[in-house]
């Protein structure tokens, strides 16, 4: 028997070639090849299928998978590209590294006809992660956004605030259930983003507006001290200060968590895992660093940027738009639980495949299969960047060090320290990237 997930990615393949292909052309005949390299997506292979069935053999996209982690696929990339690699067509650049590759001269500035298409009807705080300098240099594939995610036989009522989910998370404690705030704490970019959206929901700031200066206002400092209180009290894992997404993401399904911050991809993670529980499977914005102002999260998401290097950028360019299409981004939310960029996509009420009748499970929805996505576009209207700068990297680099681990943070010596090498890193000086 044929499983819900074999079906769904047949019936993406039957109405994408539907909706877009103009013959049967075999892929394998295309003469011109269009190198992608992108981090692994579970579902991305289907539509680079339905991509190279659209094109007719006039080329055919190759998917190179990155490693999974974002600092290794980054070096993978600037290691190729500084070398002046010609195989390298189409790059899945990570939301932060826009600056640094557009600054290198690395990626293809979008214009024309092609830029038109790929900020149609984007939104945007996505579509500003895409620019730098007033220039588009990448397509939007995806964005995303967390969320808090709760389990209602634990919790009927989510918190709207960091003090109300401490205060609940320690009385669950006391009481014997499962009580733990999860989030990712280990060294590396999962703890900046963590730490960015404290502080701007906070109010406060790292950097200028400009990128150019460093800033660690009052708001970033409030930000340590509530990072620190949440490792102290009791109600984070033991292991927080070593745990990415997909840790805290299994501790909450095994059960040992009240509260998970996390990207909306753990709601078709546990769909996969655990369908009788799926119901009690909820979500809600994240919760307030300040009562009464919505908080404001930190976007993440990819871009597709043509590489300078490329020999066939205008089939690249193509092939780009073919892949973040509403339709490619409309199948990868339904089987990936990956946030669209495209606002249409969101109130799009047709089912996966429009000629059949829609069906939760073999024919879903974005109502059906993403339940969750006015919370998301909520949170993107009102969402954080990273700070855009060309020395992002070093920025990282510098903060999820000094942040690590977060049971060690002194608010405002952990803040002047951050200060003093931040300045340092946005001259990059005494940081390895």
């Amino acid at each position: 028997m044929t499983s819900p997930s074999a079906r769904t990615v047949t019936t993406f393949a039957t109405v994408m070639v539907a909706l877009g292909a103009l013959t049967a052309c075999s892929a394998s005949q295309a003469g011109t090849t269009i190198n992608l390299f992108i981090s692994p997506e579970d579902h991305l292979q289907t539509v680079v299928d339905r991509c190279n069935e659209v094109a007719g053999g006039r080329y055919r996209i190759v998917y190179n998978k990155l490693p999974r982690g974002a600092d290794d696929q980054r070096v993978q990339l600037v290691r190729r590209l500084a070398a002046g690699d010609r195989s390298l067509d189409l790059l899945g650049l990570d939301v932060t590294w826009v600056p640094e590759f557009a600054e290198a001269g690395w990626a293809e500035e979008w214009t024309g006809a092609n830029k038109a298409e790929a900020t149609k009807d984007v939104l945007p705080g996505p579509l500003s992660t895409a620019t730098w300098n007033g220039k588009l240099y990448g397509a939007t594939k995806n964005t995303n956004v967390q969320l808090l995610w709760y389990d209602d036989r634990v919790t009927p009522k989510p918190p709207s605030t960091f003090d109300e989910m401490i205060a609940e998370a320690t009385r669950l404690r006391e009481a014997g259930k499962p009580s733990n705030v999860v989030f990712t704490g280990a060294q590396y970019e999962g703890l900046v983003v963590f730490y960015n959206t404290l502080v701007a929901s906070a109010g406060g700031k790292i950097l200028s507006d400009d990128g150019k200066s460093v800033v660690m206002d009052d708001g970033a400092v409030k930000a340590l001290a509530l990072l620190k209180r949440l490792v102290t009290s009791g109600i984070s894992d033991p292991s927080a200060s070593n745990q990415k997404e997909d840790d805290i993401r299994q501790a909450f399904q095994r059960g040992s968590a009240a509260f998970e911050l996390n990207w909306p991809y753990v709601y078709a993670s546990y769909a996969k895992e655990k369908p009788a529980d799926l119901t009690h499977f909820k979500w809600a914005r994240y919760p307030s660093v300040v009562p009464g102002t919505p908080s404001r999260v930190t976007i993440g998401g990819f871009n597709l940027a043509v590489s300078s290097y490329s020999r066939h950028k205008p089939e690249a360019f193509e092939a780009a738009l073919c892949l973040r299409s509403p339709a490619s981004q409309k199948y990868q939310a339904l089987v990936d639980g990956i946030p669209p960029s495209i606002e249409g996509v969101y109130s799009d009420t047709t089912p996966l495949d429009p000629a059949k009748p829609g069906d939760a499970k073999a024919n879903p929805t974005m109502a059906d299969q993403y339940p969750m996505k006015a919370d998301i576009r909520a949170a993107l209207a009102e969402a954080a960047i990273r700070p855009l700068t060309p020395a992002y990297q070093n920025l990282s680099t510098v903060i999820s060090k000094v942040l690590s681990p977060p049971s060690s943070i002194d608010p405002e010596t952990t803040a002047e320290e951050l200060r003093d090498r931040l300045a340092d890193a946005l001259n990059s000086k005494g940081i390895i990237p």
